[in-house]
């Protein structure tokens, strides 16, 4: 059972010190490890992506370091047939449901093999605009309602898209409507550059659940056990025809917005290396072992799992053949104008195409023998 701590942020995990562990009902030990072992997937998988864009491989990529225990808590607390909706920062969770790395590779690629059914795994798109997919999600979740059905859904945003008037407008449709609809919150404490304090008077963002008349609640974000008990109770709300709960998941931003970004200019360097070392892969590691249920063989093959399993998808990601850039035009307007035409003859030029559906394209610009995926 979790803990509040002041500022009413649950707990379960200690720190093998002054602040004893507590256990989450439900659990048992095998569960236990498969928590783990998703950290460790997203892990794996962000710190490869990074190294991967480094390379030049992938365009920009988004980090969600030390924000696994928010993703893992809160999926593992659904149901095969609840719907999830991530953002950007969320973009790996699809592997939790299945979604292959390659798939998920591809997106960051910009390849159309980076796209997937979302009935197929009960995933939405990724989505990229702040906020936008709130509504989605509470359309979705209402729709699940009117049917008769039990599933729910879950909708991951960060602490500045509580700014955005669509994030108001999901919100507010969802209460009205009792949507199933679990709204989850990742308060890093920053938007981009944005510090929290500029972005709202509120004093904690649960507190802006009470203008839809709808509970807020708050967890320690780096605490796995914590989120998943959250959101478990969400879910089981939400699936009684309670309608949808505000989770905030309160953390800190330890790595950079995306790849694209220098946080130095902003950031509290010194507040940064210490939530690095608390970070929540590490955390939870050690309240395994303090329980005994994680050796150091244990831990090194859940570890290689993981790595093979992200050098089989760059391998297929890259294995991909180069997309004919004709569907940037095919379908854009149901009445093309002539000039599409023209476009697509010079864009085949520039990318040195002869003939509808020739020879790949080259892959994106890297450097020669960074090798396959082993370097990753």
């Amino acid at each position: 059972m979790a803990q509040v701590l002041s500022g009413g942020l649950r707990r379960v995990i200690g720190d093998g010190e002054g602040v004893p562990d507590g256990r989450v009902d439900g659990l048992d030990d095998a569960d236990l490890l498969d928590l783990y072992r998703s950290l460790v997937l997203l892990r794996t998988y962000d710190e490869r992506s990074v190294v991967y864009h480094r390379q030049g491989r992938i365009g920009t990529y988004a980090i969600f370091w030390n924000h696994e225990a928010m993703q893992v808590g809160s999926a593992h607390a659904l149901a095969d047939e609840d719907w999830i909706f991530p953002s950007y920062r969320e973009s790996a969770i699809g592997l939790l449901r299945g979604i292959p790395a390659s798939t998920l590779l591809s997106w960051w690629r910009g390849h159309p093999a980076g796209w997937w059914n979302p009935a197929d795994y009960n995933v939405a798109s990724i989505c990229v605009p702040i906020a936008t997919h709130v509504p989605h999600a509470a359309g979705l979740a209402w729709g699940k309602r009117l049917r008769g059905e039990s599933a729910v859904a879950i909708t991951y945003f960060g602490d500045g898209a509580t700014s955005e008037g669509a994030f108001h407008e999901g919100a507010n449709f969802a209460a009205v409507m009792r949507a199933p609809l679990i709204l989850f919150c990742n308060n890093n404490g920053w938007a981009i550059s944005t510090p929290l304090a500029a972005q709202t008077r509120a004093e904690t963002l649960a507190d802006k659940a009470v203008g839809y008349g709808m509970p807020g609640v708050r967890v320690d974000g780096g605490d796995v056990l914590a989120v998943f008990e959250a959101t478990r109770e969400a879910v089981e709300r939400a699936r009684a025809g309670e309608g949808p709960t505000f989770v905030e998941a309160v953390s800190y931003r330890a790595a950079p917005h995306a790849t694209a970004d220098d946080p130095r200019a902003y950031i509290d360097l010194a507040r940064v290396e210490e939530e690095k070392r608390r970070e929540c892969v590490g955390r939870y590691e050690g309240y395994l072992r303090r329980l005994g249920l994680l050796s150091d063989e244990e831990r090194e093959e859940i570890r290689s799992g993981a790595a093979a399993l992200m050098r089989e998808g760059i391998a297929r990601a890259e294995a991909e053949p180069a997309p004919d850039p004709s569907i940037l035009f095919e379908h854009a307007l149901a009445s093309p104008p002539p000039s599409f035409a023209q476009d697509l003859a010079e864009l085949r030029r520039i990318l040195g195409r002869t003939e509808a559906g020739g020879a790949a394209s080259p892959r994106p610009s890297g450097p020669e023998g960074a090798g396959p995926e082993g370097s990753v």
